[in-house]
């Protein structure tokens, strides 16, 4: 029986034998005796996305009173669900996004705690995900943006969009006539600004 710790594009946590390119965590929210979740989905607004592999280390998931252990299909999943590369096992990335970051919505020197909190507050609305409007073509949005219609998701890569499972990308043949936003307004212009994400291999396939 897989554990519910699988983050869909909505920020949903799911159970499903897929695991996916990337793990993460919004600090402390299962029980490790059942390795259950708890009730609450975040006991920090640091909502971070780490590496699967570092430095030969293996926790045992969900086995201790530490950070949950969650996984996304791509980066792609995991910027839409609100999250942010890593600044322990993902400095590089980290220090590209936060760069990206400042150029796209036009700040400096900010701190990781400063992107946490505009973060915190374009992903959720009364403590589930907040939509934002779609205010350009999909075909104009940047590598890697994610949007939501008829509760569905849709990556958007080389000016297409791919319906996203668990499993992967397939080819979406719809119209989007009322589509909104997913990934957060910030992260958006991360993007714009030119950061650069992991997709997963079915989104080239």
């Amino acid at each position: 029986m897989p554990l519910q710790n699988r983050v869909t594009p909505t920020g949903e946590i799911i159970a499903t034998p897929y695991r996916g390119l990337f793990t993460g965590n919004r600090g402390i929210i299962h029980d490790p005796a059942t390795k259950t979740l708890l009730k609450k989905r975040w006991s920090t607004p640091a909502w971070l996305t780490c590496t699967c592999e570092f430095r030969g280390r293996r926790r045992e998931v969900m086995a201790q009173r530490s950070w949950t252990e969650l996984f996304f299909l791509d980066e792609a999943t995991a910027l839409a669900a609100g999250h942010r590369p890593c600044f322990y096992c993902r400095r590089d990335d980290a220090n590209r996004f936060r760069a990206a970051w400042e150029k796209g919505n036009r700040v400096h020197d900010v701190r990781m705690h400063d992107i946490d909190t505009v973060l915190h507050h374009e992903r959720l609305d009364n403590g589930r995900k907040r939509l934002h409007e779609l205010l350009m073509p999909l075909d104009q949005l940047p590598e890697g943006a994610m949007v939501q219609q008829d509760e569905e998701s849709f990556l958007v890569t080389q000016g297409e969009a791919l319906l996203w499972s668990p499993a992967g990308y397939v080819r979406a043949e719809r119209e989007f006539d009322h589509a909104m936003l997913l990934t957060p307004p910030s992260t958006l212009r991360t993007l714009n600004a030119g950061y650069k994400i992991v997709l997963h291999p079915t989104a080239a396939s």
